[in-house]
């Protein structure tokens, strides 16, 4: 098994895979894709600086580099590549950039996600509608391209009007232009609820990430809810589970030394900050679906591993970026 990296609790580790399994048969274990055991799909990253408030600076004297690149991901078709879960076993290592230069950027900025490697692959853009009732951003194959009816438009994300619970959809067609078979209707990626915590948003936010299963081929089961009250959401509010998954974000740990609360990012985020969080299975915690945080003002980095595809992750960060829970 892949115990490699977590000796610990190597006497139960299971093919992480197998947590994501809603339908037909437990996956085949792929050995081709292993790169090392995936553990937390960090191997070759020790368990070292937590984030504290200390900036980046002194982080350069540890034995190890800063960040870690992403390990060789190939980006073939763009359009594809987004939609696909990362490979079993390896995580896939992103930036996110946030641009609030122009005019209404600073009310409505540009979020640009790229692999965090040498060559820095552009795979998705991110902007907030702007004549929208709820938060509404679009999200995009094409940095230049961010408009709705433009054919590089890939996928949204959508709140309500608390902005508490987003949902995030890929590029079909809303259910009232339905085709008669149903095949061009949008399907959810993937929900995000907050919960506001007893300290109003001041502590650590409690995020679960809601998301379609995945079948025996590992392949996403395709959720078409014919109306809202058939989405993600409501499918999990009223517990009925079949072929969704429920991750949460991984509880910080207080430190005295630094007088806040600190998850372990294995020397990928630098910056303390409320926004930063991991995405964890009940069932494994040590397995990180999907890590965020910051590195620098206007800088973060977003790293996510099977099942996530990129429209997913980067959909869940740019909902933990919304105006109304913002906290810092």
């Amino acid at each position: 098994s892949d115990s490699s990296t977590k000796p610990i609790r190597s006497e139960k580790k299971k093919n992480p895979a197998s947590l994501f399994q809603t339908g037909g048969d437990p996956p085949k274990e792929k050995k081709t894709k292993k790169k090392g055991g995936s553990g937390a799909g960090s191997a070759e990253e020790s368990p070292e600086p937590r984030n504290s408030n200390r900036k980046g600076k002194g982080r350069k004297a540890k034995k190890k580099e800063e960040r870690p690149p992403s390990p060789a991901v190939e980006v073939d078709k763009l359009e594809e590549f987004v939609l696909r879960p990362a490979p079993q076993g390896l995580s896939v290592k992103c930036r996110v950039t946030r641009d609030k230069r122009g005019m209404d950027r600073g009310l409505y900025p540009t979020y640009y996600l790229h692999l965090d490697n040498d060559k820095k692959v552009f795979l998705l853009a991110g902007r907030k509608r702007k004549k929208s009732k709820t938060s509404n951003y679009l999200i995009s194959i094409d940095p230049t391209d961010l408009s709705r009816g433009g054919e590089n438009f890939i996928g949204k994300l959508r709140s309500n009007l608390m902005g508490t619970k987003f949902t995030v959809f890929d590029n079909g067609a809303n259910p009232d232009r339905a085709n008669a078979d149903w095949s061009n209707v949008r399907q959810e990626l993937s929900a995000v609820v907050y919960e506001t915590n007893v300290l109003g948003f001041k502590g650590p936010r409690k995020m679960t990430v809601i998301i379609p299963g995945m079948n025996a081929d590992n392949e996403r089961v395709p959720i078409r809810p014919r109306n809202d009250n058939d989405g993600l959401l409501m499918r999990w509010q009223n517990r009925n589970m079949d072929n969704i998954i429920e991750l949460h974000n991984k509880a910080p740990v207080w430190n005295d030394e630094t007088q806040s609360y600190v998850l372990n990012f294995h020397g990928r985020v630098t910056h303390a900050s409320v926004k930063n969080f991991q995405i964890v299975h009940a069932d494994d915690p040590d397995y990180i679906v999907m890590q965020f945080g910051r590195v620098a003002e206007d800088a973060f980095t977003m790293d996510y591993n099977y099942p996530l595809c990129a429209v997913q992750a980067f959909a869940i960060a740019l909902s933990s970026f919304d105006g109304k829970l913002a906290c810092e």
